[in-house]
């Protein structure tokens, strides 16, 4: 049986790619991303030439069958996700667990790196022995019902992820389930040119996320 390594790739500067991982790039048989496009961009970065296949939650069916013969076959696999930690807020749970279920006897390796969680956490200022990580928020259905369980959630900090398509809405369900003056630490575009590292209270981030500083992927710590 071949290998399957969760690796880690950066959250914005290139240059956070582990030498670990770069090592892992540049020696498996195959590569599945999350998205072929972003992960090409890296790998044409550091001139790694393994082939790239896509896996997101569209494709596990086809994609599993492809891993599973590459694995069965003693190939060495890498999952990667667009960035940061794949199975982290991301399809890769599945695929592991699958594995895990179907092929026992397949080794699977951490390569451990960036992830926007303990970035965010690192710098917001937050006692952070205990915390709740929520992911994603619903995007239509029960969005309402997980920001109203969210609030009765006693453990703090609480940290989500938010894209910025929502992140207006999702400023405003805190405030009504949290009230205006709720104290939030707000991480956007995390180890990129515009990273932006933000807190005060739910009222002055609805008013401040605006514009500019509404582009980018967020991370949301609820203290």
């Amino acid at each position: 049986m071949g290998t399957l390594f969760l690796l880690a790739t950066p959250i914005g500067n290139l240059k956070d790619l582990t030498f670990r991982a770069l090592e892992t790039l540049k020696t498996v048989d195959a590569i599945y991303a999350e998205d072929t496009r972003v992960t090409k961009k890296l790998l044409a970065h550091y001139a790694v030439s393994a082939p790239v296949y896509r896996y997101d939650e569209h494709s596990h069916a086809r994609a599993f069958k492809e891993i599973s013969v590459l694995l069965e076959r003693g190939k060495e696999v890498a999952l990667v996700t667009d960035a940061g930690t794949p199975g982290i807020a991301d399809p890769g749970s599945r695929l592991v667990a699958a594995i895990r279920e179907i092929l026992p006897e397949v080794v699977i390796v951490p390569v451990p790196g960036p992830s926007a969680l303990t970035a965010a956490l690192s710098v917001a200022g937050v006692p952070a022995e205990h915390f709740t990580f929520f992911g994603y928020p619903p995007q239509k259905k029960g969005r309402e019902t997980f920001f109203k369980e969210l609030a009765m959630c006693a453990v703090r900090p609480a940290v989500l992820y938010e894209s910025p398509h929502r992140m207006t809405k999702t400023l405003e369900l805190l405030r009504k389930n949290f009230g205006d003056a709720h104290e939030l630490f707000v991480a956007r575009e995390l180890t990129k040119v515009y990273e932006e590292l933000w807190s005060g209270t739910t009222g002055e981030a609805i008013a401040h996320f605006t514009g500019d500083h509404l582009k980018g992927e967020f991370v949301i710590i609820i203290r």
